[in-house]
């Protein structure tokens, strides 16, 4: 098994198959939060339903995708119910990737739930095996966390600006336990529900890193696992869009040191 590290994996680690029989019963939700993501989201769920559920075909490992629409103006839901997709809209429109991933947890069945960004492009169900198996072979395990390579502008690496500008420096100065998690920020991660519970969600961009922390904290960084997942292409955004994203990010880091209290930016 290729691991570097007690917790460290690569997706081809774990096989569909003897993830399915492992699951003894427990519900297994996918679940994807997509703003304006009609390009890519309906070959994410069609990929999923064809490899992971046995109504498509599958293996029987998932139980529901379910898309939360998070304010889209184009075709995403359309597209995501046309590739077979339970889709239900945010509670209020665009409010934020936390706020969407608050209605997934509320709408959903499973007992363990897989969370993947709508935008990516080089999808695989192999996402989906490699975040379910620390959960369905260690049940001491409360999070996993995927990692990748992030080609950008023909590189073969380079995505990942906030991670590498924003959460890495926070996570050094004030989370250095953290400091192996690769991608602190990454949209593919899955957890219990009774862990996400006890944790709660950060109802904007802070979600990742507020998880993280909180998971670390309450059940000890060892309940972190990681799974290598490849390669992640996916649509890159302007520099200027990615400002609310890190001042989300650094927000749910400050307020987990008392730096910042709770809502004390609101107004501005």
């Amino acid at each position: 098994m290729a691991r570097t590290g007690r917790r460290t994996f690569h997706h081809s680690d774990f096989d569909a198959g003897a993830l399915a029989a492992a699951r003894s019963g427990r519900a297994i939700s996918v679940c994807l939060p997509a703003r304006d993501e009609e390009a890519t989201v309906g070959a994410i769920v069609t990929s999923v339903r064809r490899a992971l559920m046995a109504e498509a075909g599958g293996v029987n490992l998932v139980d529901e995708v379910l898309v939360v629409d998070d304010g889209s103006v184009d075709g995403t839901a359309r597209a995501a119910e046309a590739a077979g997709a339970h889709v239900v809209t945010a509670g209020r429109s665009g409010g934020g990737k936390g706020q969407a991933l608050q209605v997934a947890l509320a709408e959903s069945r499973g007992d363990l739930l897989v969370f993947l960004d709508a935008d990516v492009e080089h999808f695989g169900a192999h996402f989906v095996t490699g975040l379910l198996g620390p959960l369905l072979t260690d049940d001491d395990v409360a999070l996993v966390k995927g990692f990748y390579e992030r080609p950008v502008d023909g590189a073969v690496s380079g995505g990942g600006r906030v991670t590498e500008l924003v959460a890495r420096p926070v996570i050094d100065l004030l989370f250095p336990r953290l400091a192996g998690v690769r991608q602190p920020l990454a949209g593919e991660t899955a957890a219990p529900r009774s862990v996400l519970e006890k944790t709660g969600l950060d109802p904007d961009y802070g979600i990742e890193m507020g998880v993280l922390i909180d998971v670390a904290d309450r059940f000890g960084i060892e309940a972190v696992a990681q799974v290598d997942l490849g390669v992640r292409i996916h649509r890159n955004r302007p520099l200027a869009e990615l400002r609310h994203e890190a001042t989300d990010v650094l927000r749910a880091a400050l307020t987990r040191t008392r730096a910042l209290p709770p809502g004390a930016d609101e107004d501005r």
